[in-house]
């Protein structure tokens, strides 16, 4: 039996995207109907660092009070060469965001950010959330979207909208079995209680230590209660999935060069999880019909920008304000969102690999990574971020869609 309404847009993955998607359809009073495939509305990992693109989306998404009351607000990014200790560069972002974009930069953890999304939606008369609903089939005849589940439960819909991540299984359906691009990095990520960590890193921003082939990043969260580290590094070691254990032994040894204080933090944490980054390449097209993709189901992109949860809910953003304004015409909505969108997204994803190597090099390219950055000033390096902290564009300004 079909469950649902018919003149619901339904949405595969209840994350960050699939959440952001589902609101920002209701701010336009569009309904909407979530199936996650997990049993409960859950986010992995810890830290996410939220620029000022992210707090306007969330303003017209009408949540930006909530999202600032368990953020933490560095005081600036810092970069320091791993083996050598010495600082690189830093930017100032507290204040300095605030004057040139109108809005914060921040560090927020993932479960508290979810934990806002997921209360917009259940207070939303146009939002139905479900979740143990791992989508197996769908078909679009042309006039709607029909899913079933691996429960055998089925739905039907005026259209689909893929927010299933990396792996997507709408994905799949639109293109075919196509493996992700293996980057040949891991992340090992842990969260330490305050009181474990060096007093010399107890500090109000988020530092990253780059190093040959590796690097570490560290910061606060949870005002202060938790300190969260990631260390990636290069490595042909993996398996599939994004909370797996990591192997302890391994990263001490890709570790072995770098400085004292670096060290004494990574050998703190006892426990580490780990996951394998992949991307695939930039494309246009997104969409088939009634069936669309948003996030990392569309353009999964490499952490390293810290932009993949940003875009997901600019996606979110941009295909409701399509839709509304596509007179019941979905496939034109989501032709007209793919348009919009697939360039600055790959502008993304090909930064994010770019500076994946910048991180990560050694000999002379370490060098000139040093002494480059070194001679950066702050408005030079928050001007590079304008295309991007600006928020997406439109011929008459920043795009705004509810």
């Amino acid at each position: 039996m079909t469950a649902g309404n018919s003149d619901e847009f339904l949405i595969a993955g209840g994350g960050l995207g699939g959440l952001a998607t589902a609101l920002a359809l209701s701010v336009q009073g569009i309904p909407s109907r979530v199936l996650e495939q997990s049993s409960e509305f859950r986010e992995i990992g810890a830290g996410i660092h939220l620029g000022p693109n992210v707090f306007r989306a969330c303003e017209q998404l009408g949540i930006m009070e909530q999202m600032t009351a368990k953020a933490v607000f560095v005081d600036h990014l810092e970069m320091r060469d791993a083996l050598s200790g010495d600082e690189i560069t830093r930017v100032q972002v507290k204040g300095a965001c605030l004057e040139r974009y109108g809005y914060p930069y921040a560090i927020h953890h993932r479960a508290d950010m979810l934990d806002v999304f997921l209360k917009a939606c259940q207070d939303s008369p146009q939002i139905t959330l479900e979740t143990s609903r791992r989508v197996v089939r769908i078909e679009d005849d042309g006039n709607g979207v029909s899913v079933e589940t691996e429960d055998g439960s089925s739905y039907r819909g005026r259209a689909l909208i893929g927010a299933d991540g990396l792996w997507s299984k709408v994905r799949a359906y639109l293109f075919g079995d196509e493996m992700p691009r293996v980057s040949g990095h891991i992340a090992y990520r842990a969260v330490l209680p305050m009181n474990e960590v060096p007093e010399e890193l107890k500090q109000n921003a988020a530092i990253i230590w780059v190093g040959p082939r590796n690097h570490l990043i560290h910061y606060p969260l949870r005002d202060w209660e938790l300190f969260n580290v990631v260390a990636v590094f290069h490595s042909d070691k993996y398996v599939e999935g994004w909370n797996e254990p990591g192997d302890r032994d391994e990263l001490l040894t890709r570790f072995a060069d770098v400085g004292t204080l670096p060290m004494a933090l990574l050998e703190r944490v006892s426990d580490w999880r780990m996951w394998v980054l992949c991307d695939r390449e930039p494309t246009d097209v997104w969409s088939r019909g009634r069936v669309t993709l948003i996030g990392d189901a569309a353009h999964p992109m490499l952490q390293y920008f810290a932009q993949g949860a940003a875009m997901a809910i600019e996606d979110g953003l941009c295909v409701a304000g399509k839709i509304r304004n596509a007179d019941d015409d979905p496939e034109s909505a989501f032709e007209a969102y793919q348009q919009e969108r697939y360039l600055r997204t790959g502008r993304v994803q090909l930064m994010a690999r770019f500076l994946g190597d910048v991180y990560h090099a050694e000999g002379v390219k370490r060098d000139l990574r040093n002494r480059m950055l070194g001679a950066r000033t702050q408005a030079k390096a928050l001007e590079g971020l304008d295309w991007l902290y600006r928020g997406p564009q439109t011929d008459s300004g920043p795009a705004r869609y509810s």
